[in-house]
């Protein structure tokens, strides 16, 4: 929503794109940082935490004390408020604020079902599985959430389930012996909030790019709105299938039905998450991001210097990594959640196939360049 009213407030004024929710009459030369950072500022306020509010005007007003005082920035706080006010109302009533409490199928849960951290049924005041109201959630640009559904995980018995089976009980347990020290901390190069890593690591590439105003709003338009709707009908996927992970059915594979599966009753993986396996998340949100950057850019070959928090991830030994080709990137992301035994390989081809078709739906749909 952010990036939208943003997107919309540096169109009004610089051109270069449809605008998505309203089409804004700017003052001319109407000062595009005061709109800018206006429409950020009133998109996002009534979603910030109470604690933080304080925080946030202060930033703000700050912000403003280094612009002139003079009419452009006034006609650029009218535009960035016409493009807030615009999305907010877009959004008003997209299901964002519905409750969604997550109940097991069965206590205990069928074997092949999910089972959240604090068990079924979860204790009250226990962490209840992440973003289950997410698949409600109104799409951006998608008719529904399940527009993309993928066909759903391997079946058990399959030989493809074994094969993955194998692939994740072998490289990403906590106790691997065959997962290098490399791939260990790739895998927790990866385990970064996405949000938080993808969003630090797009302005780092617009800024090492020197992309101007009117091609930053775009790019980051067109990355937000794909990764959104991806969120959207990926979570929705995960909560229709309800697959588990791979931390409950090693230790459970005696009870799967496939000849071809060990049990494990002392594996863990080296990362854990709470929410279904099936589709994999970063398959479908990094994707979605991944493509929507190559289609910004005309061209898989973009250098990128991606940065992880060592503060969020404290077992991480490299927080610097440059990549040359989006491919590249995009199959070690796949890798590092398999090394970090979250995942089986069919989980991350679908979910990659969810991003995929979002990103070109939303290229292909909305942000086309205008003259």
């Amino acid at each position: 929503m952010v990036h939208l009213a943003v997107h919309d407030a540096v169109v009004a004024i610089e051109g270069g794109s449809r605008p998505f929710a309203a089409k804004i009459v700017a003052a001319p030369r109407a000062d595009v940082r005061a709109a800018v950072a206006t429409a950020a500022y009133l998109t996002a306020r009534p979603r910030i935490a109470p604690a933080n509010l304080a925080a946030f005007d202060q930033a703000y007003a700050a912000y403003f004390g280094n612009l002139p005082a003079d009419v452009s920035v006034v006609d650029g706080v009218q535009v960035g408020q016409q493009a807030a006010a615009a999305m907010l109302a877009l959004r008003a009533n997209d299901g964002f604020a519905t409750v969604v409490p997550y109940e097991c199928s069965a206590v205990p849960p069928p074997i092949g079902e999910f089972t959240p951290d604090a068990g079924c049924p979860t204790a009250p005041g226990a962490a209840q599985p992440v973003d289950a109201k997410v698949g409600g959630i109104a799409p951006f640009t998608l008719r529904d959430a399940a527009m993309f559904r993928p066909d759903g995980p391997a079946a058990l018995e399959s030989k493809a389930y074994a094969r993955d089976f194998a692939e994740t009980h072998d490289m990403g347990g906590a106790a691997s012996t065959l997962r290098t020290p490399e791939q260990t901390d790739i895998a927790w190069f990866w385990a970064e909030n996405p949000y938080v890593h993808w969003n630090r690591n797009l302005m780092a590439l617009a800024r090492a790019k020197g992309l101007s105003v009117k091609r930053t709003a775009r790019l980051f338009a067109m990355v937000h709105t794909a990764a959104s709707d991806a969120i959207i009908a990926g979570f929705e996927a995960k909560y229709h299938y309800r697959a588990w992970r791979p931390r409950t059915a090693i230790p459970q594979a005696d009870q799967d039905g496939n000849p071809d599966t060990d049990a494990d009753a002392s594996w863990r993986p080296l990362i854990s998450v709470n929410h279904p396996e099936y589709p994999s998340g970063h398959g479908f949100w990094s994707t979605a991001v991944i493509g929507s950057v190559a289609a910004f850019f005309g061209t898989v070959r973009v250098d990128w210097t991606l940065t992880t928090s060592k503060a969020a991830v404290p077992a991480l030994v490299t927080t610097e990594r440059t990549y040359r080709n989006l491919i590249e990137l995009l199959g070690q992301i796949g890798n590092a959640r398999i090394w970090g035994g979250l995942h089986w390989r069919h989980a991350l081809r679908d979910g990659a196939l969810i991003g995929g078709r979002v990103a070109a739906h939303v290229q292909w749909q909305h942000f086309q360049p205008t003259r």
